[in-house]
């Protein structure tokens, strides 16, 4: 468990020490503001206890699935309640090929073994890119993708971003890069109702995601921007130009050997 848990309790038990504590944060902003009843101070005061303590049990679950496999995630559970089916089975990172691996990484976040969840530079350009253009392109990492798929809902609202760049940093801190990739590409959605590397690869190639070759992979990744219209099997002529491009990024990194600094490119 090692540092890890530490940091995790350390920062629960300053929640409960410090004046940054929610109830204590909304209790202030009451009183702020001019007087008035004292059932509103109550209510601000205990808004700010049910805050606090859906942060602990979110703080608490981020910990336990650092070594619990996942069982479904907010993006699954949505797709149910919808009606759809589900298509997901769980897999460790060693029953997957690491060709998909570094697909991803190629495709979707290329800086990933090197940042602290949040790619600046990559916000930065697409930024610039927006102002030029109407429609606008995303800068999430894997490991905003990560929190996104597991937690939270689809979406551009402010409100999302801020929740999801609080729980991308705790997740940052106590999860390895390599539970962050292996968690990823296991609730990643790789086409309508698939989930999960190992679901996808028997679903297109009737394949386990161990023996997903360097092509599939790339075929797999080229569909993760929009797995609902993207499709794998037979391939779009957008997927098998992305997956060209893909296997193109996954040459210049340097192949496999590109993630070796987090333990993977070594296996």
């Amino acid at each position: 468990m090692g540092w890890t848990c530490r940091a995790a309790f350390f920062v629960i038990s300053q929640m409960f020490k410090t004046k940054l504590f929610w109830s204590d944060y909304f209790e202030m902003q009451a009183q702020r503001q001019r007087p008035g009843p004292q059932r509103f101070r109550s209510a601000a005061k205990w808004s700010g206890i049910v805050v606090s303590a859906l942060a602990v049990v979110l703080l608490l679950v981020i910990l336990l699935l650092r070594w619990v496999p996942v069982p479904t995630s907010a993006f699954m559970l949505g797709h149910k309640l919808r009606g759809n089916p589900v298509a997901y089975h769980w897999v460790p990172l060693k029953k997957i090929s690491p060709a998909l691996a570094i697909a991803v990484v190629a495709s979707e976040d290329q800086r990933f073994p090197d940042h602290w969840g949040f790619d600046f530079k990559a916000i930065s350009d697409a930024l610039e890119e927006n102002r030029r253009r109407s429609r606008t392109r995303g800068a999430s990492t894997i490991s905003q993708q990560v929190t996104k798929n597991l937690f939270l809902w689809s979406g551009r609202s402010w409100v999302r971003k801020g929740i999801e760049a609080g729980l991308t940093v705790a997740i940052e801190l106590l999860w390895s890069k390599q539970r962050i990739l292996e968690v990823y590409l296991n609730i990643a959605q790789f086409g309508p109702d698939i989930f999960g590397a190992d679901a996808a690869g028997r679903r297109f190639f009737r394949l386990p995601a161990s023996r997903l070759n360097g092509y599939q992979a790339a075929l797999l990744a080229a569909a993760l921007p929009n797995p609902g219209t993207h499709r794998v099997s037979p391939p779009t002529p957008y997927v098998s130009e992305r997956a060209a491009d893909i296997q193109v990024e996954v040459r210049r990194l340097g192949g496999v050997g590109y993630l070796s600094a987090i333990g993977i490119g070594a296996r």
